[in-house]
């Protein structure tokens, strides 16, 4: 029996791609399909093996590549509210990383108002009284401390605080 030729492959590509898109989840997924079915039809080929009738051979290949493809996928459940989980915003978590690194470049007692600030304190009062520094020093230092900051990080002078964390 004469082996299909290789126009003969080529001619199969619109059917097999057809019965794909009834077949797959998405466009890519049933063009991912027919190349893979074609390819190893192709190898069939090459080795000497005897198809007899390549369309049938094709979808049959088609089909059993889908099931294939299915039973290698896991089985994910579905997530509810109560395990889901948020990706960290990867941006932020650098941009927090870099704001350290500057913080602990500052003098150390404008490093340590920056890292309460940091740590959510953000009344001039509280942190007074947490460093046992009059209200009008710590206003000064986290003023020039978040100075420093913004032309560290190459903002403007009048760039808002919420920008440097």
């Amino acid at each position: 029996m004469q082996q299909p030729a290789p126009t003969e492959l080529t001619a199969l590509m619109p059917v097999l791609t057809r019965a794909a898109l009834r077949i797959a989840d998405t466009p890519d997924e049933a063009q991912d399909l027919t190349q893979e079915v074609l390819l190893k039809l192709w190898l069939r080929i090459n080795r000497g093996e005897e198809i007899t009738n390549l369309r049938g051979y094709a979808l049959a290949a088609l089909r059993n590549q889908m099931r294939q493809g299915l039973r290698d996928r896991k089985d994910t459940d579905e997530l509810d509210e109560d395990n889901t989980g948020t990706a960290p915003d990867v941006f932020a978590c650098l941009a927090l990383s870099e704001t350290r690194a500057m913080i602990d470049k500052l003098p150390p007692d404008q490093a340590q108002l920056m890292k309460f600030v940091l740590a959510g304190e953000s009344s001039p009062a509280a942190l007074a009284r947490q460093t046992g520094w009059p209200l009008g020093t710590v206003m000064s230092r986290l003023s020039r401390a978040r100075a420093q900051l913004r032309r560290d990080m190459g903002l403007s002078p009048d760039a808002p605080v919420k920008a440097l964390l």
